[in-house]
């Protein structure tokens, strides 16, 4: 702590994102980062990109990915809002969409950024507790509040909510922003984008991080009615009116449009994931049923902190979170099947289970 530091500093209690270690030989299952990369197309366009246009600034609007995203989804391109990462845009819709007279409200197991903006930005909030299964409950929801941000499906557990009740949310809130952040949709839950056309209120937010294997490139965007996107462009002005540079939105752009690679690979992690999931469970877990590129599950015997430093010590990364409810769960992101069998049987010696038939 320096005496140089603002009050806000002072007070922050910052994210502490997954590690990103070098070390040889690892199996990396901590940061839901897909196992297969990027589309051929991409990786072309953002080479191709890579010239003397570099001295000069991006498109500040992003708008041929905009373009490219709205045309997929029948929409308007100034109902779309690109920035750099999903993370960058779900910031700027805290600092201006989500802070109100009342309390933000988001459940307690959830992305554990959502507290951090809170704190940088001052925003009164309130979490609103998960059931016993750790499933996300509408009807706790029907209370005063300000706003409400909720992960579909959540993180870290990977459970969704059907559409249906995205859409209550929504009628029970109609003067409050509630803001969907779809980070892991494609992996198996329904998006909220076409409930944007009749709810002024719903703010969607996706990346291209997971399903689209570019989570090193940093591209996130935002579907919403146009008061609401013009709300984000507002604070990026406000804070940097060039965040997508050039080789991101080449690629973005080429990654968008090449669908059967997107598909091909988001249906190869969902195949991986079920196999994963079934030779879990037959080692004694607990496994929650995921709609996202990872698995939350515990053993009932044994500390996740006890298998997580097991599995660290033979060279498996997974994410562990040290909370109340979900301390001993484990966070798995799906790798390749090579990946995903060392896993198993890395577990299969920590638990004592019998070997495989």
């Amino acid at each position: 702590m320096s005496r140089f530091w603002s009050p806000i500093v002072r007070s922050l209690t910052p994210y502490v994102a997954g590690e990103q270690p070098a070390v040889p030989d690892l199996v990396k299952l901590n940061t839901n980062e897909n196992p297969y990369g990027p589309s051929p197309r991409a990786l072309a366009a953002i080479r191709d990109a890579a010239t003397d246009g570099l001295r000069l600034y991006p498109d500040p609007t992003a708008s041929q990915l905009r373009q490219a995203i709205a045309a997929t989804h029948g929409i308007g391109s100034d109902q779309v809002f690109v920035g750099n990462g999903s993370d960058e845009v779900l910031a700027h819709a805290f600092a201006g969409l989500l802070k109100h007279d009342g309390p933000l409200l988001f459940p307690d197991v959830t992305y554990s950024f959502y507290p951090t903006w809170c704190g940088l930005y001052g925003i009164e909030h309130r979490a609103v507790p998960v059931d016993e299964a750790l499933q996300v409950r509408v009807a706790d929801f029907r209370q005063p509040c300000g706003a409400i941000i909720l992960p579909n499906p959540n993180a870290p557990t990977g459970l969704a909510l059907p559409l249906d009740g995205i859409e209550a949310l929504l009628r029970d809130h109609p003067d409050q922003p509630v803001v969907i952040d779809e980070a892991y949709v494609d992996f198996g839950a329904e998006s909220a984008v076409p409930l944007v056309a009749r709810h002024p209120n719903l703010l969607v937010v996706q990346t291209f991080s997971k399903s689209r294997g570019l989570a090193g490139l940093r591209v996130g965007f935002a579907i919403g009615q146009r008061p609401l996107i013009e709300a984000l462009e507002r604070v990026r002005d406000s804070f940097n009116s060039y965040p997508t540079d050039r080789l991101a939105l080449a690629g973005a752009v080429a990654a968008w449009e090449d669908r059967a690679w997107f598909e091909t690979q988001r249906d190869r992690v969902v195949a991986s994931r079920e196999r994963l999931a079934g030779a879990l469970r037959s080692l004694g877990f607990e496994v929650l049923p995921s709609a996202a590129n990872f698995l939350f599950a515990r053993h009932p015997a044994i500390p996740g902190e006890a298998l997580a430093a097991g599995l660290r010590a033979r060279a498996i990364l997974v994410r562990r979170f040290a909370r109340p409810r979900i301390q001993d769960h484990l966070r798995i992101s799906i790798g390749t099947d090579a990946e995903c069998d060392r896993l198993v049987a890395a577990l299969r010696e920590l638990t004592g289970a019998a070997p495989a038939a």
